[in-house]
């Protein structure tokens, strides 16, 4: 006999998140990769950038996945969420994301089933759509199967949250199939995108969306899509209120000069990524060497709108107003340039500025 669906819903339900009137901060690493350097550096500044983040006082430590780039080393964030747990206390750790198209729900449910049952209470399992890769490797990562739909990511969606609060529907084929461990708590599940249609999924489904300011595509429509986000949200057993997360690009430095200097190697990997060279952050040498042609130039330029660049101060001004323009106390930070050292001060400046240590 199949267990009574409503009371197994009723013991997976977690508490509604709700905002504080003060800033939550959190890091999304993407595991860059210096020009030269090794991948295993990568992964391991990954986990020590998050040690470092943890002692900060940053909210969340949240991991990509993409594929077959070589200046991007995080292909699993499954792997590596579970590393930063086993060396972190208390700081939350999650995906952004699990590009679930690739995957069977069930999979990563069970995935994150597990790290909850480990780290109870600490875990985020961000999914989204996208490939994480070109088109090719997309194809790859389901070969010899066809890749998946992506028309089915909404269904996806559902049967994740299904397999990871046992409350797949009576009627859907797979009513009786249990996702392991069994556990009494769950990941708490945010969708990632920065386009409308996720922001609509989210809505619909009663989760936290977060918005992907950082990529730099369209973001003169990102605080309209969190409008939309939260005008036509439905609280659900997951959520109670709308969440909006938005992820910045950050470069914080002692002197507005050092951090013009440290995005130089960051503009430069921007320039190369777009041209199909993705084989590492070129050093500041390297960066100032480069001879860029206009067009090069001009691509530059229209990014640093997007960027927040700069000392402490005006970085700080730059986060807050662009909090106010999505509405949200939530931000994310994105921060990419040649040293390690150079990316973990960024953070901990950042941190001091909003006084967070």
């Amino acid at each position: 006999m199949k267990p009574a669906r409503a009371e197994r819903r009723e013991c997976h339900r977690r508490p509604h998140i709700t905002t504080d009137p003060k800033y939550t901060l959190s890091v999304v690493d993407q595991s860059p990769v210096r020009s030269g350097g090794a991948a295993g550096d990568a992964l391991r500044e990954t986990i020590a950038l998050a040690q470092a983040a943890e002692s900060f006082g940053f909210a969340r430590y949240w991991v990509t996945e993409h594929h077959n780039l070589g200046n991007l080393a995080g292909t699993s964030p499954e792997i590596m969420v579970g590393q930063i747990l086993a060396n972190t206390s208390s700081i939350r750790v999650g995906s952004a994301g699990v590009m679930l198209p690739h995957y069977s729900s069930l999979k990563v449910a069970e995935n994150f089933r597990v790290l909850e049952a480990l780290y109870p209470g600490r875990i985020d399992l961000g999914v989204g759509r996208a490939p994480g890769s070109d088109q090719r490797t997309n194809a790859a990562l389901s070969y010899p199967r066809p890749p998946n739909d992506v028309r089915h990511y909404p269904r996806q969606v559902v049967d994740l949250l299904g397999y990871l609060n046992d409350s797949l529907e009576e009627e859907h084929p797979f009513a009786v199939v249990r996702a392991g461990p069994g556990i009494s708590t769950a990941p708490q599940v945010w969708l990632l995108g920065s386009r409308v249609d996720s922001a609509a999924m989210a809505a619909d489904m009663g989760l936290p969306f977060s918005y992907a300011h950082f990529f730099g595509l369209s973001v003169e429509h990102g605080p309209m899509i969190a409008d939309m986000y939260r005008a036509n949200f439905k609280p659900s057993e997951y959520l109670k209120e709308p969440l909006v997360n938005v992820t910045l690009q950050v470069l914080c430095a002692e002197t507005k000069e050092k951090a013009e200097e440290l995005a130089l190697s960051r503009n430069l990997a921007r320039v190369k990524s777009v041209q199909g060279y993705r084989t590492g952050v070129p050093s500041i040498e390297e960066a100032r060497e480069y001879e860029y042609d206009p067009q090069e130039l001009a691509y530059i330029e229209s990014l640093k709108a997007n960027y927040v660049d700069g000392e402490p101060p005006e970085v700080r001004e730059r986060i807050e107003a662009l909090a106010a323009e999505y509405k949200t106390t939530d931000v994310g930070i994105v921060t990419m340039c040649y040293d390690f050292a150079d990316r973990v001060k960024s953070y901990e400046l950042v941190a001091k500025e909003f006084g967070m240590i």
